[in-house]
C-alpha cells in the first residue's frame, strides 16, 4: 500500500512538474502569429490582450470575415477573439432606365421632323428639344408636341427674331 501511495505521489509530482513547464505564449508573441493570420486581408489588423485576439478593420465579406475569425480561434494561446471588424457594403449596381418610353421619344422626333435644327433628347429622364428655331416654328413645334400629350417636355431651344 505505501508503495502505491508513493507511486501515486510521485506521478502527481511529475504531472505538477509537466504542467508548470508548460510554455506560456506572451500576448507580443500572439499578436505577431495573428498578425500574420489577417495579413491576406488588407485593411484589418489584430491585437491580442491577455490571450484574446482584438481583430479590427474592414473585410470585403462576410465570409472572408468568417474565415480570419476562424484561422485566429486555431492560433495556439488565443483564448478568444472579439470580433470589432465590418464588412464593406456591397456596391449596389444601379440600372438607369429612362422616364421616357422609345416610342414617346419617336412620337415626338416624328412630331420635329420638319424642323432638322431640332434635336430630341431625354435628359434627367424627360424629353428635351434642343437647337436654334424662329418664333413661328417654335409656336408650331410646341402646337405639335403638346397634341401628342406625352407629358413634360422641356424646350430649350434658342428662339431667333
Amino acid at each position: 500500500m505505501k508503495k502505491t501511495i508513493k507511486i501515486a505521489a510521485l506521478a502527481l509530482v511529475f504531472s505538477v512538474a509537466a504542467f508548470s513547464c508548460k510554455k506560456n505564449v506572451s500576448d507580443a508573441e500572439l499578436t505577431t502569429q495573428s498578425t500574420t493570420v489577417v495579413a491576406a486581408y488588407p485593411g484589418t489588423s489584430v491585437e491580442v490582450k491577455e490571450g484574446v485576439a482584438h481583430l479590427s478593420g474592414t473585410f470585403a465579406s462576410q465570409e472572408e470575415k468568417d474565415a480570419a475569425i476562424a484561422a485566429l480561434k486555431n492560433v495556439k494561446g488565443v483564448k478568444d477573439v472579439m470580433d470589432m471588424a465590418t464588412v464593406e457594403a456591397a456596391a449596389s449596381v444601379v440600372e438607369t432606365v429612362s422616364a421616357v418610353a422609345p416610342e414617346v421619344q419617336q412620337k415626338v422626333t416624328d412630331a420635329v421632323k420638319d424642323f432638322p435644327a431640332v434635336k430630341v433628347d431625354v435628359v434627367n429622364g424627360e424629353l428635351t428639344l434642343t437647337g436654334d428655331v424662329t418664333a413661328e416654328q417654335a409656336r408650331k413645334i410646341k402646337m405639335s408636341v403638346d397634341a401628342l400629350k406625352v407629358g413634360k417636355v422641356n424646350y430649350n431651344y434658342n428662339v431667333k427674331k
